[in-house]
């Protein structure tokens, strides 16, 4: 995790910079600050910032990974990584309503719009509730 939060803390203040160069390149060339543009590179900074505070945070609390330990061999990380649904349709399910979703954004189509928020809520339901109801699920 020590890795992950320099790139996402860099990249942070790579944005902040880029804010500061940017409202000073606009005052130069417009006659006025494009304000636009500085918000968003700031709060691009602040979201990049957040997650990596968030992973230094979370980096301290846990154990060492071989990726974060410069004497590690490749057959440290080895293993099981976790438990991935072979057979889930839940993922296209959930992608095509958030699809529906952005239609409805996209036209403006309130009823669209709300008939997709639905979809994605019962698809997110479903995939997380997948192996806990229904014929996988334990009694």
């Amino acid at each position: 995790m020590r890795i992950e939060s320099r790139v996402f803390n860099g990249l942070a203040l790579f944005c902040f910079l880029a804010a500061l160069v940017y409202g000073l390149w606009t005052t130069n060339t417009v006659e006025h600050t494009e304000w636009v543009g500085v918000v968003a590179l700031i709060l691009t900074g602040c979201l990049c910032g957040m997650v990596g505070q968030y992973f230094a945070f979370v980096a301290r609390r846990i154990d060492a990974r071989p990726e974060d330990r410069p004497n590690a061999d490749v057959s440290d990380g080895a293993g099981d990584l976790g438990f991935f649904s072979p057979g889930s349709y839940w993922p296209f399910i959930l992608a095509a309503a958030a699809a529906l979703a952005g239609i409805g954004v996209v036209f403006w189509a309130v009823w669209l719009l709300i008939i997709g928020g639905v979809a994605i809520l019962l698809a997110t339901g479903g995939l997380v509730f997948e192996y806990y109801v229904g014929t996988r699920g334990e009694h």
